[in-house]
């Protein structure tokens, strides 16, 4: 089966890549590859019959391995951060691809290319893994398909986003909860993803009568989270480990919490283990934004102080690289580069690139209906007392990109490229207000390339089947 798929893949790829006598996979011609060839490869590994899928995301693998992307943790980065090596002008964009995920991925590095873009993660949350059918397998080829073909170099960051526990499983079976939030971790790490952020945030319970004890659940598992994942990750990495303190939509965090979820912590881990890179805080955002009943997004009040003085702690009391915000794509323009003057370690970016797709004039109408139609039957229940259509279908289109996940891959080049500039022109307006413009050599010095080799066999198994998301962190 194995030899079979990826010579039949091989012969499509008309000559521009072949396996070698020792199984290596070597570099034709690589700019055949960035045609026809490597579109290919990206359709086979999110669409393609089991044996050519694992065919195709193997050799998305080692393409990589050959031409210099290589996946990477920005542990080192972070740590350095917190030690006071790098400037802490610039924030990194963390950017979460929900539709059309080639082509959203091909605009990011078509933005980040000409600005030198290096400090950059690609994320994807365990709600959105559910929602928009993408488990970490098929995302990372898809990523690593599109730094190919728009010719990246240097390290591929790739994060679990919100690894989160859902409180009320967790409550009704706390070891089946724990369980499906350690496995995903290893098969994202197993994936590519040398970044995971988990988010017991979820387990703070506030009715307890000190900080320490109303986030001991959340510190402590995630501990054990963080034990599990340095056991398991690959020899010569140190997956970054991001934690957090205030579950995004409700209070601003503070600087108490902060101290005794840290404490709380680094006292569960195993001396000696490096422990988390990044905490997220709550500061008055929503993912998604907050619809008003037209639809439109209601304006949000973030406290930036609330940024500066936790990132400030991370890094001194720490050794962090800072605080990390969530929730801020729909946030308007001006508020983007005040991350960078806070000194924001990290900020999350969705639901606006979502809806830069939705809402494209290029994008038909007919679809775009037929989604929305299967939404308000799909999604009935989901509907509140009062909320209007419009509410509802903003709150809840996010679940129609898996359905018809296909359609849109397969809509016409002219339309996937009308969206791909505007997702371009988004992204590179982003990176100019995060100030990352130029940190390729940065995090090239600090996260050196490791060669890691993965065989076929490595991509036959199969991920996780789908779970319920509901109630999950985007």
């Amino acid at each position: 089966m194995g030899t079979q798929s990826w010579k039949a893949l091989l012969a499509e790829l008309g000559g521009s890549v072949k396996v070698d006598d020792e199984g290596h996979v070597v570099v034709v011609d690589e700019k055949k590859l960035r045609g026809v060839p490597v579109d290919i490869l990206a359709n086979k590994a999110a669409f393609g019959k089991p044996g050519e899928m694992a065919a195709a995301r193997w050799l998305l693998w080692e393409l990589g391995q050959a031409l210099g992307i290589y996946p990477a943790s920005i542990n080192g980065l972070y740590m350095a951060r917190g030690r006071g090596e790098v400037r802490l002008n610039f924030t990194v964009p963390a950017i979460n691809l929900r539709a059309m995920a080639y082509d959203s991925a091909r605009a990011v590095f078509r933005a980040a290319a000409p600005r030198k873009v290096g400090a950059l993660i690609f994320e994807i949350a365990r709600s959105e893994i559910g929602y928009t059918d993408q488990r970490p397998a098929e995302y990372f080829s898809v990523v690593m398909a599109a730094a190919i073909k728009e010719g990246f170099r240097g390290p591929l960051f790739v994060q679990g986003d919100h690894f989160q526990v859902n409180a009320k499983k967790y409550k009704a079976e706390p070891d089946g909860e724990y369980q499906a939030v350690a496995d995903l971790a290893l098969e994202a790490m197993k994936a590519g993803f040398f970044n995971i952020d988990i988010d017991t945030s979820t387990l703070v319970d506030l009715s307890r009568p000190t900080v320490e004890e109303q986030q001991r659940n959340n510190f402590e598992i995630c501990a054990k989270l963080t034990t599990l994942i340095r056991k398991h990750s690959p020899q010569g990495v140190t997956v970054s480990v991001g934690g957090e303190i205030g579950e995004i939509g409700e209070k601003n965090s503070d600087e108490t919490e902060l101290r005794a979820y840290m404490d709380g912590y680094n006292k569960s881990l195993p001396k000696g283990m490096p422990g988390l890179s990044k905490i997220s805080i709550q500061t008055g955002t929503s993912h998604g934004g907050v619809p008003l009943p037209d639809g439109t997004l209601a304006q949000v009040k973030i406290d930036f102080n609330v940024i500066k003085e936790l990132s400030k702690i991370a890094r001194e009391s720490y050794g962090m690289g800072g605080a990390v915000q969530h929730g801020a794509s729909t946030l308007p323009d001006e508020a983007f580069h005040q991350f960078v003057r806070n000194e924001a370690t990290e900020v999350h970016l969705a639901t606006g690139f979502q809806n830069i797709v939705y809402d494209h004039e290029a994008f038909p109408s007919e679809l775009r209906e037929r989604m929305y139609s299967h939404l308000r039957k799909a999604c009935a229940s989901e509907q509140k007392a009062g909320q209007t259509d419009e509410q509802f279908i903003y709150k809840t289109r996010k679940k129609g990109l898996g359905p018809f996940k296909a359609e849109i891959w397969a809509l016409p080049e002219k339309v996937r490229s009308a969206i791909r500039a505007s997702l371009e022109d988004k992204f590179g307006f982003l990176f100019d207000q995060l100030s990352v413009g130029d940190t390729m050599e940065l995090a090239k010095k600090y996260v050196p390339p490791i060669r890691i080799h993965k065989r076929l066999e490595d991509f036959q198994a199969k991920g996780a089947g789908k779970e319920d998301v509901s109630g999950l962190a985007d």
